[in-house]
């Protein structure tokens, strides 16, 4: 799951370490792709500072969903889906459709939520602001990175220019994708292909919008147990 559909799961939670934390993996790789960190797998670190140990239960929590969303038939489902809408403007396109479903899917549902007034962004740029950098520098410290400069340029940014805003409209949502690939692939997209990417996405998103709260109340049952 991306950014805003994480943040659905805590959208009522009031303590901004642990709302950030669920999203901190995510802002992370965008930032640092090749750090991995696995805070995770030392809670001792965190544990005795409740400011650090909420960050960690973010993180934690993020990983959670994460794997009840990869492994639900709903995604599976989902992914065949736009993978067969997607698979004719690919033909010319070095980017796999398996991988461009899989991250399409996400974003859609990120678009959905916002959208439909499941959550509201404003909200979570509050929770981004209120968290302390020098919590979240020794948080980065501990999981064994000093050189968090890169991390914080890219953290400002993303804050100053809200960028999840942009994810109101479908077009943006196509454009976030060519980004992404662009990562992988040189030239992913001709114009061609990206505008046929939105319409394409355009007639998912019809498909998606009729039960895709179904994942979110299965998920949040499945964290409640």
């Amino acid at each position: 799951m991306n950014f805003l559909s994480h943040y659905y799961f805590e959208r009522h939670n009031q303590n901004s370490n642990m709302v950030i934390g669920t999203i901190l993996p995510d802002l992370v790789k965008n930032a640092q792709k090749e750090w991995n960190l696995f805070p995770q797998k030392n809670e001792e670190l965190f544990n005795k500072d409740p400011q650090l140990n909420s960050l960690l239960e973010g993180w934690k929590r993020h990983l959670e969903v994460d794997i009840i969303f990869h492994s639900s038939d709903f995604f599976n489902e989902q992914m065949a889906k736009l993978k067969q809408l997607l698979l004719p403007i690919l033909k010319n396109s070095p980017v796999r459709p398996s991988f461009l479903s899989h991250i399409g899917v996400e974003l859609v549902l990120d678009h959905l939520l916002v959208t439909n007034g499941k959550i509201n962004i404003y909200n979570l740029y509050d929770h981004l602001d209120a968290v302390n950098d020098n919590e979240l520098n020794t948080f980065l410290n501990k999981c064994g990175y000093e050189d968090t400069s890169h991390f914080f340029k890219f953290l400002n940014n993303f804050k100053s220019s809200r960028y999840l805003l942009s994810y109101q409209k479908l077009d943006n949502i196509s454009y976030a994708l060519k980004r992404i690939c662009m990562r992988l692939w040189n030239n992913p997209f001709n114009e061609e292909t990206s505008t046929l990417l939105t319409e394409q996405l355009a007639v998912y998103k019809l498909i998606l919008e009729k039960d895709y709260l179904h994942i979110f109340e299965e998920i949040e049952t499945k964290l409640n147990k």
